[in-house]
């Protein structure tokens, strides 16, 4: 029987102009696995986020973390936070020490820890999103793509068991999107549970073991993502694209260019994989692609 570390139960929440933002949302995230939720903006995918470490409380509904309800007296949101870390979208929103090291040691020495095991875990924060570099710059001076991997920092270092991406890729360049996945891998590697949002489907395609969909405030669809990609009707129900990849492995089918027990490949290699060595055309349609 599938482990689940977070449930969302029939969750409501109206901010105080009375918007809706969550309409009796239910999910459960599986214990170590991948997770990205898709959904247009206005969806709901930050109001829930900001649920799940108890930033927000529910109007209705209940959240559970490792099978026990969420409390909010502040003890038991200080515990929460320590095993539910959030990267937020906007870097500048997290930021608030006045140099890097001073912003990625807060967490650590606010959870008690000895100056030793404050100093090693900064250290490997900074050593696993490659900005050792910036260790004495000042936070303010850093460029978009810097802030972002600080902030991600700041929640590696306080070593939480289930970390919570809110668009981790956008606004940075194709090369630090790589960067930020291959992160994302590691975590999961390392036995994190690790969620997500993002608009990117090809990310959500190749990366995550579950896909959620949000749509007013709620659930309208989940599953592996290979079959939340390829039923039509659904994408467009949401306002979802398809991943490159399922479009050129269709095309390939309707062509005849790929072997016939391929199942749907989830990355470029797999999508190789599945045409016959001797196939040119096929190879050369996929390369001038992507």
């Amino acid at each position: 029987m599938p482990e689940f570390i977070i449930e969302a139960v029939n969750v409501e929440f109206n901010y105080p102009d009375r918007t809706k933002a969550l309409n009796k949302l239910s999910m459960a995230v599986e214990k170590g696995k991948k997770t990205a939720v898709l959904g247009s903006n206005g969806a709901g995918k930050t109001t829930l986020f900001l649920h799940l470490n108890g930033i927000l409380k529910p109007s209705g509904g209940c959240l559970r973390f490792a099978g026990k309800e969420v409390e909010y007296s502040r003890k038991a949101l200080a515990e929460l936070r320590k095993k539910v870390g959030i990267v937020f979208q906007d870097p500048d929103s997290q930021l608030f020490s006045a140099s890097v090291v001073q912003e990625i040691s807060f967490g650590p020495i606010n959870m008690g820890l000895s100056r030793d095991e404050v100093l090693a875990r900064v250290s490997q924060a900074m050593e696993e999103t490659g900005i050792e570099q910036l260790s004495g710059r000042p936070t303010h001076f850093l460029s978009y793509g810097q802030k972002k991997r600080v902030t991600i920092a700041d929640i590696l270092a306080m070593d939480p068991e289930v970390i919570i991406f809110d668009e981790p890729t956008a606004c940075l360049d194709p090369r630090m999107s790589e960067h930020v996945a291959g992160l994302l891998d590691q975590l999961s590697q390392k036995g994190k549970t690790v969620i997500l949002s993002t608009h990117d489907v090809d990310l959500a395609f190749t990366w995550a073991d579950h896909v959620f969909v949000i749509n007013g405030g709620a659930v309208s669809g989940q599953g592996k993502p290979e079959d939340i990609f390829r039923d039509r009707e659904f994408l467009i129900k949401n306002s979802l694209e398809r991943p490159w990849i399922i479009d050129v492995f269709d095309e390939l089918v309707s062509k005849g260019l790929v072997l016939g027990d391929c199942p749907v490949p989830r990355s470029r290699e797999e999508l190789l994989d599945c045409i016959p060595a001797g196939e040119s055309h096929g190879r050369t349609l996929l390369k001038s692609i992507k």
